[in-house]
């Protein structure tokens, strides 16, 4: 403070220790013969000691007095703290530009794992900022989280609620992870999976999300969508045989014929004449013969759809599979919960049906499996009536909508919650559920975007993830990158190192191998996302060391194990190559949002004309 100034000394303590206040009395007015360092008494020369002082000039003396004298450590217990996050210029009274900037809070990103947090961050005052680095200290030694009391905010990584900075989920052991993944609200556990259902006038999609990451995403089209027929039941009528591609084309009044192979034929052995030989597909169907069958797979571009005559009923626990002696139960399950469900289905499985029990009915009960497989006997005896009476090509059963279908197979306790935004939707999926799994109906949640504000896509950032996911490039955490290809015959992705130049301790064969490893994860992961069937093949980076290579398919199928569609792969062969298959269900992602070009006709690219000319 200038010679003349009044009033109370503010407190300045993020002056360094031992620097003494710049003074403003002119130098030739301080007298050295009175600059007595003896006398210069710690407790008087305290610059941070709070209350009012003595109007009137600074002495020189004061200001002059030797750094070595002045004793910082007896300063007044009104000093901030020495891990104080905002430090102040003692000249401005402000938080430093670098300090405020650093405790501002990150928006929450894509792919974080921590709940994003709730309230704005606001740059607190110096002393919010003394108390909280106090309660700080006190919660590191506790190890609890923040009250919603204490003044400030904390940066995003340092509490355990708090928004994940970048890399957070990278720095949690999987023990921690998992051991959050499996805590309780209100007395159940809380999933890591979420399902978000939008629906619109002609679309609706489902997305089901890992944390904040999208790793499911289905499209269903209009109900009378032909090209949307997976598990509906037909009458069929043969339009021909072909002996020599041993197959049947059938008429399910669709606009194009659908296709039943001789393995999906069923036949009584009776019926065949030369015995003691395998039946041929020309003499168990013939033309304009009516059959039962049902559609294993769409139909895709210029293929109609597959047909079988195994006809199964898909219900919540059971599998229903008329006039079969099919018998099962999913090898999912512990042995001890399939030898208690084996006890329970000898006592249930009608006689001249087949079951299957599903992955579902692990804590299912007697009564349960009961119920469910009678609702299913009831449902095929209305099938077998209307096929009984149906003079031509006809629809016996059609299934449920995309949403049910998918809540029916994935929606266990697993999913922390079912979030719909339409009404009607939303009120037969609550009483499905609550009909089938009563204490998972309270996950079903509607969503109101006139409410919420925000439509439910918009709200998780699912557009944003999907827009990502169209993308033929896919980048990889370390710098490294995929690319994807789709064929008519099969599907090729290319892992690239990119941006990957390793580290300054590690070699070529190092590097390449971490790069194959992240790769393997993530194609693992857009398999699922894109819904990728078909033939698949992996272009790996070439790897010198052989244990490497194993090291690098091993992760492959550890992670395509999270993937419920059956896959099939093959070692890396000496290209770097990995084949293998995923089973096709749909048409994938890509197709759903995309159409073929009209300039190009698909091709990808355009020929100059006038070249050949």
């Amino acid at each position: 403070m200038a010679a003349g100034d009044s009033g109370a000394v503010k407190p300045s303590a993020p002056r360094a220790a031992g620097t003494p206040r710049p003074a403003k009395a002119s130098p030739a007015k301080a007298s050295p013969a009175k600059a007595s360092p003896a006398k210069a008494s710690p407790a008087k020369a305290a610059p941070a000691k709070a209350g009012p002082v003595p109007v009137g000039p600074v002495p020189a003396a004061a200001v002059k007095a030797s750094p070595a004298k002045a004793a910082p450590a007896k300063a007044s217990p009104a000093r901030l703290s020495d891990d104080l996050e905002l430090p102040e210029r003692a000249s401005e009274g402000k938080p430093s530009a670098e300090a405020a900037e650093k405790a501002l809070v990150r928006r929450p990103q894509i792919g974080d794992t921590r709940p994003a947090p709730r309230q704005a961050v606001a740059v607190p005052s110096v002393a919010d900022t003394a108390s909280e680095s106090a309660a700080k200290k006190k919660r590191r030694r506790t190890n609890k989280p923040k009250s919603a009391s204490s003044g400030g905010s904390e940066r995003a990584g340092d509490s355990p609620g708090g928004g994940g900075g970048r890399g957070s989920s990278a720095q949690l052991d999987p023990d921690v992870l998992e051991k959050r993944r499996g805590r309780e609200r209100n007395g159940r556990p809380v999933g890591r999976y979420l399902m978000c259902v939008q629906v619109r006038d002609n679309l609706t999609q489902v997305a089901v999300l890992e944390g904040r990451n999208l790793v499911e995403h289905y499209v269903s089209q209009p109900a009378d969508d032909v090209s949307q027929i997976h598990g509906n039941i037909y009458v069929g009528k043969v339009q021909n045989v072909l002996p020599g591609m041993e197959a049947a084309f059938v008429d399910i009044s669709t606009p194009k014929n659908a296709v039943l192979y001789r393995g999906d034929v069923q036949y009584d052995q009776e019926d065949i004449v030369e015995r003691g030989k395998e039946a041929r597909i020309e003499n168990i169907l013939k033309a304009k013969q009516l059959i039962v069958c049902q559609v294993t797979k769409n139909p895709i571009g210029a293929k109609g759809a597959r047909l079988t005559q195994e006809v199964s009923l898909p219900g919540r626990f059971v599998v229903l599979i008329p006039n079969s002696k099919t018998y099962g139960i999913s090898k999912r399950l512990p042995d001890d919960v399939r030898k208690r469900l084996r006890n329970i289905l000898d006592r249930v499985k009608p006689a001249e049906h087949g079951l299957i029990v599903r992955t579902a009915a692990e804590n299912a009960s007697e009564h349960e499996l009961r119920a469910d497989m009678t609702r299913l006997l009831e449902q095929w005896n209305i099938i077998e009536a209307k096929a009984k009476k149906a003079q031509g090509p006809a629809l016996l059963y059609r299934e449920p909508e995309l949403a049910v279908r998918v809540i029916r197979e994935e929606f266990n306790a697993e999913y922390r919650g079912v979030i719909i935004d339409d009404q009607r939707l939303f009120e037969d999926v609550r009483g499905y559920i609550s009909a089938f799994n009563p204490e998972l109906a309270d996950r079903v949640e509607f969503h109101d975007p006139a409410e919420e504000g925000l439509p439910i896509y918009e709200l998780y950032h699912l557009h944003e993830q999907l827009h990502k996911a169209l993308d033929r490039k896919v980048w990889l955490p370390s710098g490294g990158s995929l690319i994807i290809e789709h064929t008519e015959a099969l599907t090729v992705i290319d892992v690239n190192t990119g941006k990957n130049v390793g580290t300054s301790n590690s070699n070529l064969e190092a590097t390449v191998f971490h790069n194959n490893l992240e790769a393997a994860e993530e194609i693992a992961r857009q398999l699922r996302l894109r819904d990728i069937g078909g033939i698949i093949v992996i272009d790996f980076i070439d790897m010198e060391i052989r244990e490497n290579r194993r090291k690098v398919v091993d992760a492959f199928r550890d992670a395509l194990a999270r993937d419920k569609t059956r896959t099939q792969v093959f070692d890396i062969s000496e290209l770097g190559l990995v084949e293998m298959t995923r089973k096709r269900i749909g048409e994938g992602l890509l197709t759903n949002f995309a159409g073929q070009c009209p300039n190009c006709d698909g091709r990808g690219v355009l020929v100059d004309l006038a070249l050949l000319e």
